[in-house]
């Protein structure tokens, strides 16, 4: 690494600050605006070039748009009808042509992606930070007020060591943290204590996700080896995911519905 390349070196031994997806969202979502901003602002020959770029890259946003919308469209294949007499029952047909150059696996893969995130719960009530952390005042002064401690359930690996004190930012109470969930299968009607692996996406921020924070409509993965589930392959079904459907800081444990 060259020596000037300070940045990526600390990203590598410390990663981002947690709140880092969020603000590059926020950012992006921004530029939007200040673009406009900028071309209502510019006249003369300034205007005349921006504005045939933005005009531009419209027509060109709009042709994608355009062919991504005629990737599902079936059209008639003349090829496909054959020359001469047809028996009865294969007049009603026409030979059909997809637009989509896509094979049926990728299809059944594409199927298989969007089934996972039909959930049980598709919308969530949002949680205030001032409702998920309590701000922690620390230092004699009592003026120092950078740490948070987190109120809701929140999951922590098995080798979770805490940070020292003085560099610690939020605290996960121990009697908050929770390894096993009750996990109902929807087609056995039947429901399991089983251990949980991880959360996978808490909806309310991508920060709560990666504190391990869990609310109700979080996804998380769970280690349903017990269960004795098998794919099509035969193999051995080690971890899937499931959707907590409660509130765990109020009910004192973790009921989710595994998805399947």
């Amino acid at each position: 690494m060259a020596k000037n390349e300070y940045i990526e070196e600390a990203i590598k031994r410390h990663g981002r600050r947690l709140d880092y997806e969020e603000r590059r969202r926020k950012r992006q979502a921004r530029e939007a605006h200040k673009s406009s901003a900028v071309a209502q602002k510019t006249f003369g020959l300034k205007a005349k070039i921006l504005h045939a770029k933005r005009h531009s890259q419209k027509v060109q946003l709009k042709k994608t748009l355009k062919a991504h919308d005629e990737r599902n469209v079936k059209h008639a294949d003349e090829g496909a009808v054959p020359d001469g007499a047809l028996p009865t029952y294969l007049l009603d047909r026409e030979g059909q042509k997809d637009a989509k150059a896509l094979s049926s696996a990728v299809k059944e893969k594409r199927k298989e992606r969007a089934a996972k995130y039909a959930v049980p719960l598709p919308k969530v009530r949002g949680i205030a930070e001032e409702e998920m952390f309590k701000v922690l005042r620390t230092g004699k002064s009592k003026s120092k007020a950078w740490k948070r401690m987190v109120t809701k359930a929140t999951f922590v690996g098995e080798a979770f060591t805490r940070k020292p004190v003085k560099m610690e930012r939020f605290v996960r109470p121990m009697a908050l943290r929770y390894k096993k969930a009750n996990v109902t299968h929807p087609d056995l009607k039947a429901t399991f204590q089983l251990p949980i692996i991880g959360v996978k996406k808490n909806p309310q921020s991508p920060m709560y996700t990666q504190l391990g924070v869990m609310t109700k409509g979080t996804v998380i993965e769970v280690n349903v080896s017990e269960l004795g589930l098998v794919t099509t392959g035969g193999k051995a079904v080690w971890g899937k995911y499931a959707q907590i459907t409660n509130n765990p800081e109020n009910d004192g444990c973790i009921n989710s519905v595994l998805l399947v």
